[in-house]
């Protein structure tokens, strides 16, 4: 078990960094290139990330709000999309998942701010939200421990499957297996935050 958790991992870390067919980053939505992008008007790409988005505990004071998000030109053949929000920089071994969702439907092309709050009910029907590493569902905002400033991507998936047929249960770099192994092209957005 630990075998195949570990490969798994590796198999996602190495994924999370190669580059997929109409891959982008950043804000580029403002100018309409024909590629898959990520916006959001919460976050500027390699920006500080606003205390509206930033966690209420581990000694932060944020609002732990989720960013409002949008993305445009997905492409041909997407049935659903992914999205996983991950820190590389904590001083885990492994980062830290801030937030995953899958199963978005084709049809969606944006979220609202305030969506990765579970008791809101603001996904859109049959997306879903897994456990992050700070051990529930939902968006979990930056935290790092004081210092240098952390790096944290939105990655957004194109998946070829309208929905992953993973446990409700399952882990992050499981459920991040399942998305690289179904994505068609990624759009990312990063932001910093540091204290």
């Amino acid at each position: 078990m630990i075998r195949t958790a570990w490969i798994a991992g590796t198999c996602l870390a190495a994924a999370a960094s190669a580059p997929l067919a109409g891959q982008s980053s950043g804000n580029a939505s403002h100018r309409d290139t024909g590629a898959f992008t990520l916006s959001s008007p919460d976050i500027a790409e390699g920006a500080r990330i606003a205390e509206a988005q930033v966690f209420n505990g581990f000694g932060c004071q944020g609002d732990n709000i989720s960013p409002a998000l949008s993305w445009r030109n997905p492409p041909a053949g997407t049935r659903s999309f992914a999205l996983l929000v991950h820190d590389p920089d904590a001083p885990t071994g492994s980062g830290w998942w801030h937030w995953i969702v899958y199963n978005i439907p084709a049809s969606v092309s944006s979220l609202p701010a305030g969506a990765g709050d579970p008791h809101k009910k603001l996904m859109p029907a049959g997306a879903m939200q897994a456990r992050t590493d700070f051990g529930t569902p939902g968006y979990g905002g930056p935290c790092p421990p004081p210092g240098k400033p952390h790096r944290y991507y939105f990655m957004l998936y194109a998946l070829k499957v309208a929905s992953l047929d993973v446990p409700a249960d399952a882990t992050a770099a499981y459920i991040g297996f399942n998305v690289n192994a179904a994505a068609i092209a990624k759009a990312q957005l990063m932001g910093m935050y540091g204290r």
